[in-house]
């Protein structure tokens, strides 16, 4: 990053704004390629195809059965490719077991970021078609909206009119000391979010689920709790980092999370969390299915299908078409429900919503519909509750309720600690800003600074651990 940004500075104060940009693009690309330098070319086949379909919709017009051909094939390109890599072991295992036959499964690596990069190169086809791309930009920009490094691995999921622009103006090519001091406080955040925190919760949650057949009630929970908490704050993390790398080269990316746990609807919840994948699912799939243009019965039939489109875009599992069904249920529920016209009190209005979603990322995080069943049946207090054995002394009469007093072996040994951490991490999710309400009231001060720094020596302490993003591969 420091070599990216003094090189890319350096060249534009000399006034080779060309050479800066062609230099961005090489260091994201070699960004890219530090995991596994084979997937590099897939990256720009990719570009380039994309590239060649959007520059012949842009000379085509819009909605002649020429643009229509063109678009179709251009999203054709992106699936197959997608497909493959994502969705061919998937397909061959569902239909081995379907039909209890026995084809090999292909062993193939998921490229990262392949989704992100996919679905925004998938958006701009269509903005392309629709005519909203005609300006001109060159090869060298559009290449650099697709791999630019903060964005390319876990998104935000991008749309043209978000970040060529922003490449083409020319005062982004000067260093700005207010964008590097914003950026790096937003980065600095992020990283604490995932290094101090999800890292830290991620080995409760994994101890949870790989016993989830032998748990009792508290643990169930607790493990469902942490989960919850480990993916918001290792995603949003992530996409605060990239928001502050963006900001330090003087472009804006999207806010992806805006609180989404303190959501009262499922609706509301889709507005906050991982915000561009949830604008993608509306303009791209649900507005093109109709919408709620053609009746109620239409309309929700059209939510399902998205959010089931959207569960399976997540990963290439039955729990993830479940959870995304889920959703989409959740989403036809909240709407019916609007129609009826009852206010819920605010509060139970939160309580159901959080414990939905709940509920819902234990099926997205469960290794198989078998686990996550065992989970829920474990929540649901289906196999019982354990406490401690003193407890045992203090409620003797609990023994003739089907209460265990057998301790809480699936919890971390201080499990009193370990659910304090859990309550803080509830309220800080809940009642206390976010990080862009946060940077929001960033001034430069010695405070600031002295919090800054201390929050980031923590974090490259930290960082003996190896812990990939959560999305990593998606």
């Amino acid at each position: 990053m420091p070599i990216t940004a003094i090189v890319f500075f350096g060249l534009a104060k000399s006034r080779l704004l060309k050479a800066a940009t062609y230099w961005l693009i090489l260091s994201s690309i070699v960004f890219y390629g530090y995991w596994s330098p084979i997937y590099v070319p897939l990256l720009l086949i990719s570009v380039a195809g994309n590239f060649f379909f959007g520059y012949w919709l842009n000379l085509t017009e819009s909605g002649t059965k020429l643009a229509k051909t063109l678009l179709w094939l251009g999203i054709g390109f992106n699936l197959t490719i997608l497909g493959y890599y994502k969705y061919a072991a998937f397909i061959v295992t569902s239909t081995n077991h379907i039909f209890q036959i026995d084809l090999p499964v292909p062993d193939i690596t998921l490229p990262l970021g392949i989704s992100f990069y996919s679905f925004t190169q998938i958006a701009y086809l269509v903005d392309s078609y629709r005519g909203e791309t005609k300006s001109g930009y060159s090869f060298s920009t559009y290449i650099l909206f697709v791999v630019f490094f903060p964005q390319l691995i876990a998104g935000p999921i991008l749309r043209y009119n978000e970040l060529i622009p922003e490449f083409k103006k020319l005062r982004n090519f000067v260093f700005s000391h207010k964008n590097l001091a914003i950026g790096s406080a937003f980065f600095t955040l992020g990283l604490a979010k995932k290094v101090l925190i999800a890292d830290s919760v991620s080995p409760w949650v994994n101890t949870v689920f790989s016993h989830a057949s032998d748990l009792t009630l508290i643990e169930a929970w607790f493990g469902a709790i942490a989960y919850t908490l480990q993916l918001y704050f290792d995603f949003s993390g992530y996409s605060d980092m990239a928001i502050g790398l963006g900001l330090m080269f003087n472009i804006h990316l999207p806010i992806n999370f805006n609180s989404p746990y303190k959501a009262t609807s499922i609706i509301d919840f889709w507005r906050r969390w991982h915000m561009t994948l949830s604008n993608f699912l509306r303009d791209y799939l649900y507005i093109p299915l109709g919408g709620s243009r053609k009746g109620e019965l239409r309309r929700y039939t059209n939510l399902f299908l998205t959010m089931l489109l959207g569960g399976l875009w997540h990963g290439a599992g039955w729990t993830y078409v479940i959870w995304g069904g889920l959703h989409g249920l959740f989403l036809i529920t909240n709407h019916g429900w609007r129609k009826v016209g009852i206010k819920m009190p605010s509060f139970l209005a939160w309580f159901l919503t959080f414990n939905a979603v709940v509920f819902s990322w234990v099926i997205f995080r469960a290794s198989s519909l078998n686990e996550a069943l065992e989970m829920i049946r474990a929540m649901l207090g289906m196999n019982g509750i354990s406490l401690p054995e003193k407890f045992q002394v203090l409620l003797p009469w609990l023994s003739y309720r089907e209460v265990e007093f057998m301790g809480f072996p699936y919890l971390p040994s201080d499990y009193k600690q370990g659910l304090m951490v859990l309550i803080l991490l509830l309220a800080v999710v809940i009642g206390l800003p976010n990080t862009q309400q946060i940077i929001q009231r960033f001034q430069p001060s010695w405070l600031w600074a002295i919090s800054l720094g201390g929050i980031a020596a923590l974090c490259l302490i930290s960082l003996n651990r190896v812990s990939e993003f959560l999305y990593f591969q998606f």
